[in-house]
């Protein structure tokens, strides 16, 4: 009795990780070996992802060519050394787009030719890399939270995502490298509580920093993860006010660059994009048949390219502005009730059965079950774990409100959401073995006899 007591300490079974361990309590029975075993399984699961993604690459299924036009439009003016243009077909020189992923998508001319299908090609199996290799810090990031079981899960789920591969296969915008990149924000989140080193903390300001400059929206995230690092080490009596301040200068010295560009070629103070008032308009214009309007986009609209044209990119932006918040003020209800709209579709796929509609997005009807089911495991996956390990709950579950809140007040689009989707993939994998776990306990639990009573 006294041999099986030691044994159980120093080499817990599979079934007691699993119960919400974190990473460092399953971490207790793993041997090298074990570890080259996970790394070279995780190889292959990041193979097996790619080459779906790659198939589907090459399938004639329509990608989304207006994106390319756009970023590939900067990334053409970067190639002629007009700088950051404009994604619309125009050239004035612009702040709508962050500088990351169009500088990529001019690598990629430069080296194959503009827009030639050699680039087009390359583009998109760059992001299904980026997607593909996704793999690794959902499998990390699960292993801490949930131990290794769901790490698998969810790792092996990410390589058959239909949205991670139909989006990484046909939707070249920044969309993938972000998606990377704030799975190992979390995945250097979850190191910072733990850790006091400088050095460690000045890495994720400058990771966080660099992903904002793929997409500035990742970094309403941000204050958030430092602030939870910073009390859980508060918690347990360690410093953590030089630490994050560490890191809060260092994000702001990577993204200092861009701002100061900006600053400098439209010599006004820009934070990190300058098209907020078009976002806005083209949701809260009055039309509700679609969550957004591309008929008053310049990308479109003859029109509204022309008055961005002959107004400049700034004074156009603040006019859309102002006819923006005019539309809200003299319409308030719509505005609420449209917030309420697009917050349900974004978790649910839904916006409207109307015929006009479903002709400009008939994949709705087959996405919004799929959708919808996806959110309710996510949410029963966050419920179930509560109890095994709440500090990993409130890291998910702050991600998941933050991450797309402005969106509630703009317009939504089905790629918004997409950097989110690991994390619902890993909370619906955490619901389904956290159901079939108490399932088995339930079965195994011995009966009750039944007594017999006669009278």
């Amino acid at each position: 009795m006294e041999n099986l007591s030691s044994t159980l300490v120093l080499h817990p079974p599979i079934e007691i990780l699993d119960e919400g361990k974190t990473l460092t309590q399953s971490a207790v029975g793993r041997c090298p070996a074990e570890e080259r075993k996970t790394r070279r399984v995780l190889i292959v699961v990041v193979l097996v992802a790619l080459a779906l993604r790659l198939f589907v690459t090459l399938l004639p299924i329509g990608g989304d060519q207006m994106h390319i036009r756009q970023q590939g439009r900067v990334a053409a003016a970067l190639l002629a050394g007009r700088g950051f243009g404009s994604p619309f077909n125009s050239n004035q020189i612009s702040a709508i787009m962050p500088p990351v992923y169009p500088a990529i998508v001019a690598v990629f001319f430069k080296a194959f030719g503009i827009r030639t299908t050699a680039s087009i090609i390359a583009i998109h199996a760059f992001d299904s890399v980026l997607s593909a290799l996704a793999c690794i810090p959902v499998f990390l990031m699960a292993r801490r939270g949930f131990g290794p079981r769901v790490a698998w899960w969810a790792a092996w789920g990410w390589a058959f995502s239909p949205y991670g591969i139909y989006f990484a296969a046909t939707w070249a915008w920044s969309t993938h490298l972000l998606l990377l990149c704030l799975c190992w924000l979390i995945v250097l989140a979850q190191e910072l509580e733990q850790s006091t080193r400088l050095g460690l903390w000045a890495g994720f300001g400058l990771f966080a920093g660099f992903a904002g400059l793929v997409e500035p929206s990742v970094l309403v995230v941000i204050p958030f993860l430092l602030a939870l690092a910073c009390w859980r080490l508060r918690v347990e009596g360690k410093r953590c006010l030089t630490p994050g301040l560490i890191a809060c200068t260092v994000l702001a010295a990577a993204i200092s660059p861009w701002i100061i560009r900006n600053a400098m070629v439209f010599h006004r103070f820009i934070p990190m994009r300058d098209n907020m008032g078009l976002e806005l308009w083209l949701g809260n214009n009055g039309r509700s048949l679609h969550w957004t309007n591309d008929e008053l986009n310049p990308e479109h609209n003859a029109q509204e390219l022309a008055d961005y044209d002959r107004m400049g990119e700034l004074a156009y932006m603040d006019h859309k502005m102002r006819q923006a918040k005019a539309y809200i003020h003299d319409h308030p209800a719509w505005y609420a009730w449209m917030c309420v709209r697009r917050a349900v579709y974004l978790w649910t796929g839904y916006w409207s059965f109307d015929r006009d509609y479903l002709a400009q997005e008939p994949m709705d009807l087959a996405n919004i079950p799929f959708a919808t089911c996806l959110t309710l495991l996510a949410l029963l996956g966050l419920v179930m774990a509560w109890r095994e390990n709440p500090r990993e709950c409130v890291r998910y579950a702050g991600v998941l409100f933050l991450f797309p809140f402005l969106y509630y007040f703009a317009h939504p689009g089905a790629y918004r959401m997409r950097p989110l989707d690991p994390l619902i993939v890993i909370l619906g994998c955490q619901a389904i073995l956290a159901i079939g776990r108490r399932r088995q306990l339930s079965r195994a639990e011995p009966q009750q006899p039944v007594v017999k009573v006669e009278f």
